[in-house]
């Protein structure tokens, strides 16, 4: 299969399936969400949709060259192996903070995301550094939304 044919698969079914748990999201803003007391730094509403659509295409182009790769299966199936961990605990995130309204298991959550995302960089890079460069991002907003799920525990706890 060509190259661009696994982009475009990768991007669609990672749009689809952090866009469907994003939904959770768009159903608990008014309300729950809107009455919390925000740490600072907090974004504006609008500012989540397109940051994590644009963190999904990225990471969706990264999964499609870590499996386009002509790297070794010992160095492939790590890298696919934390990606789909910390994929797992991105998608478990979102109906814990919005769905549960479990700030504290969400903070639980993320944790151990941030650290598969991490690991996730490292084990691209020895497949294809610019792989592991496009998922550079998604790591560096997934820490902000640390301290923001941080925030929010400490300051709604």
């Amino acid at each position: 299969m060509a190259f661009w044919k696994k982009a475009v698969l990768c991007v669609i079914v990672v749009e689809l399936l952090g866009n469907a748990s994003g939904l959770i999201t768009f159903l608990s803003i008014e309300g729950w969400y809107e009455d919390l007391v925000k740490p600072p730094g907090n974004p504006p509403n609008g500012v989540f949709g397109p940051v994590w659509t644009t963190l999904y295409a990225l990471k969706g182009i990264a999964l499609a060259m870590i499996w386009d790769s002509s790297a070794e299966t010992h160095l492939k199936r790590p890298a696919l192996r934390w990606f789909g961990l910390q994929f797992v605990f991105n998608l478990l995130w979102t109906p814990a903070f919005f769905g549960l309204h479990r700030i504290d298991l969400a903070f639980f959550i993320i944790v151990p995301m941030l650290f598969a995302i991490g690991m996730s960089i490292l084990t691209f890079r020895r497949v294809n550094p610019t792989a592991a460069a496009l998922i550079v991002p998604y790591f560096l907003w997934v820490g902000f939304a640390t301290y923001l799920n941080a925030g929010f525990w400490i300051l709604n706890g």
